[in-house]
């Protein structure tokens, strides 16, 4: 496979582009809690286990499923990938089944909902300091982020930790 491996760079500029419609749908969340449905604002608030469990259905969520479908075979590309000329591929250079997107999403959204988790918990944590598990959660977050990082600028193929986990690839689209 002649391909181009997306730089990271390039792969972080289209996801500057995709951040403006994910916030878009932060906003229209934070519209529909605050004027429509304002008891939805009270579940981001109840406990650890309800603001997660809200978070993770209203907000990563839709955000994967935003990416996986329109990085499979159902579309050509997020916004961001179609503005900077990116695809994504599986191993043979054919565009991903919406599966193996939403497979691929899922991991690469781990340390958002790591930081969600742990976020709620600094916000619920009282006079008893924080426990080891939350600093391991913490930390474990901002590992992540830098191996997902690194892992793009420093591998051959310019592969994250997530396209490594489920064999798939960024590439620049071919100019014709």
């Amino acid at each position: 496979m002649n391909v181009s491996y997306a730089r990271f760079l390039t792969r972080l500029k289209a996801f500057l582009f995709d951040y403006i419609i994910i916030l878009m749908y932060l906003l229209f969340i934070v519209m529909i809690s605050v004027v429509f449905v304002p008891a939805l604002q009270k579940l981001f608030i109840h406990s650890v286990p309800v603001s997660q469990l809200t978070t993770f259905l209203l907000v990563t969520f839709p955000v994967v499923l935003y990416f996986s479908f329109f990085d499979s075979k159902f579309s050509k590309g997020s916004f961001g990938k179609r503005k900077t000329g990116l695809k994504v591929v599986d191993s043979k250079g054919a565009r991903l089944s919406f599966l193996h997107s939403l497979g691929r999403n899922l991991v690469k959204f781990v340390p958002w909902e790591f930081g969600h988790y742990t976020a709620f918990k600094m916000a619920y944590l009282g006079e008893g300091g924080v426990p080891p598990v939350d600093w391991i959660t913490g930390i474990l977050t901002y590992v992540l982020i830098f191996a997902y990082i690194l892992t793009a600028i420093y591998t051959k193929k310019k592969q994250s930790v997530y396209d490594i986990a489920v064999n798939t690839y960024v590439i620049k689209e071919k100019c014709v």
